[in-house]
């Protein structure tokens, strides 16, 4: 359900109105009294709820099991109809959102969006602060005599009218069952006549344009942030000059504004296009990411910028390339895969707010009007006179005299007349920029193969010394697409912190390379990777099968005649050393789960080991080190799609030529011996391992809990008890340690698997406990919810179980679903390509006692088998309580894990 309202209509000093109400309809209803009982539904068969508040919309969705669609959809109708916001979970519930908000203070995206609107028009909406917090939602009402509750009520009775909603049900029923059932549910949603709202006018005015604004960064890094206001792209949306525009400005092939910056060592990266846009107003931007040498550049950058700019307002918009953009998007279209049923009623829901009927499943994804004027006039709004900049580098902390009110941000601001930038350009070096060349990936052949085997399992077609290739004919989706999974196994790649840096280098180097020439394929939808993984490196192919051989051909010929070219080297190096300077950044949360798997898994580096042995690398390290790791490599291959098994065969034996078999080849094969498997510390029963430590940075004031009990490794029987005690479980510990307790925003329990060793885990990140009474707290939880799953009636255990049963019932919505789970299976070396079939029968004679006693042996506080590992990170709030608990004494069957990498020998 789309509705057209959002944080823009936040009454004056009630800032995140519209999104605190968000958050409040989950609650209750006068039909469903009893709270958080539609998301306990949802999550009891098989489905997931969510929603979001943007500027103009909220949209609520859910996904569920077919068969329980009916109630499912009575619950969410309740939401417009009749909900509860009792007194009492409208002030639990500022504390998640106030939560909520705290997690984003410290994130540069949420800052710097902040700082643009905060930089406009002060009568326009576009210039709030949209999530709310504490202050905004409790304090500031209350000291103005007024009731938020009443407020939130108000708002709700006049926003919330029935002909401001979109409403989209995507079910396997014919059309007319859906329509009966959504009249009798959705019927009784008043309408009180409310007229669409709307927001005449731009943010910007005209002091808020000619502006360069230096802004201090949480993380470290140089970004160049140029934005034009414009008009909506969407007034145009058949003629897509926003598309156009954005493909040229943003391309990345020969003679483009990056090629350049990059050749120069300027920028890492380039985006470009439609940035916050409504019916009314609109900002195209053009991100930079510049280098150490490019932000000393920074003039000579935008120089370049408008340069290019120019080009394009003179080179008279070619129809080639217009068609070329009609091709890709419309056989992007034609073909596109099923998306998940959640995702695709959420996108129709938006588009009905926005394009008329006949649209709505297109929307503007398709530009079919060629149209000269429409993309001149976009051209002619990127001027230096219309220009605002935002410049943001840890370099200019201490030079800035303003902060934003809302995050913090430190920034000045400086006027740039046109006159001055024209210098700029006039300085900028003078450089080959020119228009692309004509795209050779776009796909012409788009038939099917005709396979005759139709196999629902992958099976292996060759094995060699080098080499073993799998492969699975596309029997489902029938697209003209493949996708190519390749692992090249090199033991060498991990063995120390160098090494798994020298690894990232070398992988990062080669999409550097490939960049000039194979981004045409990305925009022609044919996608690849080259990344680092725990046994080697590992190359990613899907998309299109027309052209997937030339590109393929490309990838495999830059390994074997790698070599390092020291200018990137410097560059990628730079990268990467800002990227691990950055770890300290990361939410306290994901610090938790690192912990959590520097703890667990063998041959894992810390982050500051791989941080000093980047900073001593040379570029002829890296010379050295990639014969010695290619000198033992064996690759497992994966071919899937439209696809005949002689060309996989043949496409593998090509590469095995050139790699293996020519006189000059880099790789010799890995004898079997020597192929690693992945090792998981196996940890004590009956024995509590604790890891308190500080928070990286020492700003942060959110603390963290990762709450992990391992349990098995990979069994049949066990894994289906894991699975469905975590759909029993998981909802009742959101609603406890989340909506009753608000021990903070994040507050989960899902299932963990480290290659193959299963267990469940909790995490919290809160400024409300410390880690170790939010340990407690996890504790109580399970004491709670033991005495629910004894006393649960069989019905309901039945219900969980079949909706379980659907779950993994649920077809692949397209290929690279369908791959994900085999090669899941390859990579881990399990094989088990029968697994959800066995997981069904199994499940189906499974006994309620069963689920019982293992909870009691595994989970149950206290019981004898359990193994926990509790990782506790403490935020700023909580440094007194980090102290005592590092002096004091561990609590009986507890230990304290103080050095990770000697406990990970002893075990």
């Amino acid at each position: 359900m789309n509705v057209s309202v959002g944080y823009f209509c936040d009454p004056d000093g009630m800032e995140g109105l519209a999104h605190f109400l968000e958050h409040m309809l989950f609650y209750a209803s006068e039909k469903y009294p009893i709270e958080d009982s539609y998301s306990k539904y949802i999550a009891e068969h098989g489905g997931s709820t969510n929603a979001f508040t943007t500027s103009e919309h909220t949209n609520f969705y859910f996904d569920v099991n077919n068969d329980s669609l009916d109630d499912a959809l009575d619950r969410f109708a309740q939401f417009f109809i009749k909900p509860l916001m009792s007194p009492d979970a409208t002030l639990r519930e500022i504390k998640a959102v106030d939560s909520e908000n705290q997690k984003n203070l410290l994130s540069d995206p949420w800052r710097m969006s902040q700082l643009q609107k905060h930089l406009c028009s002060n009568n326009h909406p576009y210039h709030k602060f949209s999530t709310g917090n504490w202050d905004t939602l409790e304090v500031k009402p209350k000291e103005k005599g007024l009731d938020t509750r009443a407020e939130l009520i108000n708002f709700y009775d006049s926003h919330y009218s029935a002909n401001l909603m979109q409403l989209v049900v995507y079910g396997k029923e014919s059309l007319d069952n859906i329509q009966t059932l959504v009249e009798s549910k959705f019927c009784d949603i008043k309408n009180v006549g409310r007229k669409h709202f709307s927001f005449a006018g731009h943010p910007c005015s005209s002091k808020d344009l000619q502006i360069l604004v230096k802004a201090v960064p949480i993380k470290q890094g140089h970004t160049l942030r140029i934005l034009w206001p414009i008009t909506p792209n969407v007034r145009h949306y058949k003629e897509g000059p926003c598309k156009y525009v954005s493909h040229l400005i943003g391309h990345e092939g020969e003679g483009s504004l990056f090629y350049i910056l990059k050749k120069l060592g300027w920028a890492m990266s380039l985006e470009a296009g439609e940035g916050d846009w409504s019916y009314e107003f609109s900002f195209f931007s053009v991100v930079i990411q510049l280098t150490d040498v490019g932000h000393e550049h920074m003039e000579d950058v935008v120089g370049l910028l408008f340069r290019y700019i120019t080009l394009l307002q003179t080179s008279g918009t070619p129809k080639w390339i217009f068609d070329e953009l009609l091709a890709i998007c419309e056989t992007g279209f034609h073909y596109r895969d099923k998306s998940p049923p959640s995702n695709y009623v959420v996108n129709i829901s938006s588009n009905m707010q926005i394009f008329p009927p006949e649209d709505w499943l297109i929307a503007s994804s398709v530009p079919s009007k060629f149209s000269p004027d429409a993309i001149q006039k976009v051209l002619n709004e990127l001027t230096t006179e219309n220009v605002r900049i935002f410049w943001e580098s840890k370099l200019f902390e201490g030079h800035t005299d303003l902060t934003e009110p809302w995050y913090g941000t430190s920034y000045c601001v400086e006027a740039v007349p046109p006159s001055i930038m024209q210098k700029w350009v006039e300085n900028a070096p003078n450089e080959d920029l020119h228009l692309p060349k004509p795209n050779i990936f776009i796909p012409t052949d788009l038939s099917l193969k005709n396979v005759e085997e139709k196999t629902s399992f992958p099976c292996m077609l060759r094995k060699t010394l080098f080499s073993r290739l799998w492969y699975k004919p596309d029997t489902m989706f029938f697209t003209p697409k493949v996708f190519i999974k390749m692992d090249f196994h090199c033991p060498l790649s991990n063995s120390s912190p160098e090494s798994s840096v020298l690894t990232d280098v070398f992988t990062r180097l080669l999409m550097d390379y490939l960049n000039d020439y194979a981004y045409d394929a990305e925009v022609a939808g044919l996608y690849y990777a080259v990344r680092p993984n725990d046994t080697g490196f590992q190359v990613t192919m899907v998309g299109y099968n027309d052209k997937m051989r030339t590109l393929l051909d490309t990838v495999i010929g830059k390994i074997a005649d790698f070599e390092v070219k020291i200018d990137r080297f410097s560059v990628i190096k730079e990268t990467m050393t800002k990227g691990y300077e950055n770890f300290k950044f990361r939410q306290p949360y994901q610090q938790a789960m690192y912990n959590c798997t520097l703890i667990l898994e063998e041959q894992t580096w810390p982050w500051d080991e791989e941080l000093a042995a980047l900073s001593n690398l040379e570029a002829r390290n890296l010379e050295d080190f990639l014969p010695r790791m290619l000198a033992k490599t064996f690759i497992e291959c994966y071919f899937a799609g439209n696809i005949e098994p002689s060309e996989a065969e043949s496409v593998v034996q090509h590469i095995e030529g050139i790699l293996f078999n020519s006189s000059t080849s880099v790789c010799k094969s890995l004898p079997p011996s020597q192929h690693l498997t992945k090792r998981i510390v196996k940890l004590e029963r009956g024995l509590r391992y604790y890891y308190p430590a500080m928070c990286l940075n020492q700003q942060d004031e959110n603390s963290s809990l990762l709450h992990y009990i391992q349990i098995h490794q990979d069994d049949l029987k066990q894994n289906v008890l894991l699975q469905l005690l975590a759909v029993v479980a998981k909802q009742p510990a959101f609603h406890q340690l989340r909506s009753v307790e608000q021990l903070g925003y994040i507050a989960l329990l899902r299932q963990r698997n480290d290659s193959g060793v299963r267990g469940l885990q909790f995490i919290i990140q809160s400024t409300v406990k410390d880690p170790s009474n939010l340990d407690a707290r996890v504790e109580a939880f399970l004491n709670m919810f033991e005495v629910t799953l004894h006393e649960m009636p069989d019905a309901e255990f039945k219900s969980n179980v079949n909706a379980l049963i659907d779950m993994k019932r649920e077809k692949y919505k397209n290929i690279r679903e369908e791959s994900a789970f085999f090669w899941g299976e390859i990579s881990q070396g399990t094989l088990k390509f029968d697994r959800k079939e066995a997981e069904i029968a199994a499940l189906e004679e499974l006994k309620k006692e069963e689920l019982i006693e293992f909870f009691d042996n595994h989970v149950k506080v206290g019981a004898p088998e359990k193994k926990i590992l509790s990782i506790q990170i403490y935020g700023g709030l909580h440094a007194s309580e980090y102290e005592k608990i590092v002096h004091d004494a561990p609590p009986p069957h507890s230990h304290r894990i103080t050095d990770i990498f000697s406990f990970r020998r002893s075990r």
